[in-house]
């Protein structure tokens, strides 16, 4: 196995080892999620944190195990471009410490966004994938 390879398996199991983990998380914490999103006005809150938590779960699987990469990484997209605007809006925050934090975390989206748009233009089949 050559060193594109692993280092790309490598990054298959960080990054769709993030979000499985987060998905695992926000449906294991789904009361506390609730609130927070219902604190920044997101609609339908339960269902909203419910189906974010399903998009990053199976996004994250789908990743880290090479299952329909394609839609695994729409899946991480649908999910991060929301929340990252919506959820962590830095701009329309006034005190300094929470807008630090936003501001974090936006930008930590930002960055993910930039890998799994990297991911969708290597194309599939990837190497080890259970479903291509």
């Amino acid at each position: 196995m050559d060193i594109l390879i692993i280092s790309f398996l490598l990054g298959r199991v960080l990054l769709g080892g993030y979000f499985l983990f987060n998905g695992v998380m926000h449906l294991k914490q789904l009361k506390s999620m609730v609130g927070y999103a219902a604190s920044h006005g997101v609609p339908f809150t339960t269902v909203s944190v419910f189906v974010a938590s399903l998009l990053i779960l199976l996004g994250g699987a789908g990743v880290l195990l090479g299952i329909y990469p394609e839609w695994s990484l729409i899946a991480l997209i649908v999910f991060l471009v929301p929340v990252t605007f919506y959820m962590h809006a830095f701009w329309k925050v006034a005190d300094p410490d929470e807008r630090r934090m936003a501001r974090i975390q936006f930008l930590k989206n930002i960055a993910l966004l930039g890998a799994i748009l990297m991911l969708l233009s290597v194309g599939t089949p990837w190497p080890y994938s259970l479903f291509p």
